[in-house]
């Protein structure tokens, strides 16, 4: 689960490009912190904050802890800019999120115990159809990722998001029961159904 990280920020009282390009000639990044029914506050970070923030990774599925000359806004990350040639952060939306409130992020699909499966050390395929989710958690409770555990999978084997085991409290944001990967048996060759190796 990710820890709430700390951000200090100074209040933007003008919007609009000129303004944004100001900002970010000074070093700093726009932003703006939207929701709850309350008027959308803009600021501006330090950019070697927010860019070492990003690069971190799980940026999107973060709280955080915006001060804003001294009043604290918890947040999570909704979408962020970057310069199309050098990849430094443009812009970043939060959205504001009370305690106990539940969100909907995307979190990415592990796939563990690759080494476990017979199909996959017998020279079968582990065919993605997912890298990331959809969840409905609470916001103190995101997961970093789902683990699927590949252990004893063979050839034809299917996983799907409704039989792998959430963490309390979250539930799949999905309108279908997902498929997250299948193993398919080595192209041109003749499939044969892998055996698990003899217990010593």
């Amino acid at each position: 689960m990710t820890a709430i990280k700390e951000l200090k920020a100074v209040a933007r009282p003008r919007a609009g490009k000129g303004a944004a390009r100001a900002e970010r000639r000074a070093g700093r990044v726009p932003a703006v912190i939207y929701g709850e029914k309350q008027e959308p506050v803009t600021i501006s970070l330090d950019y070697i904050a927010v860019n070492r923030a990003i690069y971190a990774g799980h940026f999107l599925t973060t709280l955080f802890e915006v001060d804003v000359d001294g009043t604290k806004h918890r947040v999570i990350p909704r979408d962020y800019q970057l310069d199309p040639v050098k990849d430094f952060p443009l812009h970043v939306d939060f959205l504001r999120v009370s305690k106990g409130a539940t969100v909907t992020v995307e979190v990415p699909v592990h796939f563990v115990k690759q080494e476990a499966s017979p199909a996959l050390k017998a020279g079968g395929t582990l065919n993605v159809v997912a890298h990331t989710v959809e969840l409905d958690c609470p916001a103190e409770s995101i997961p970093d990722a789902i683990e699927v555990d590949l252990t004893g999978a063979n050839y034809g084997d299917t996983f799907h998001l409704s039989t792998q085991k959430l963490p309390e409290g979250v539930t799949w944001a999905g309108h279908g029961d997902d498929t997250l990967a299948t193993i398919v048996a080595p192209s041109g060759g003749e499939e044969v159904v892998a055996e698990e190796e003899p217990k010593a």
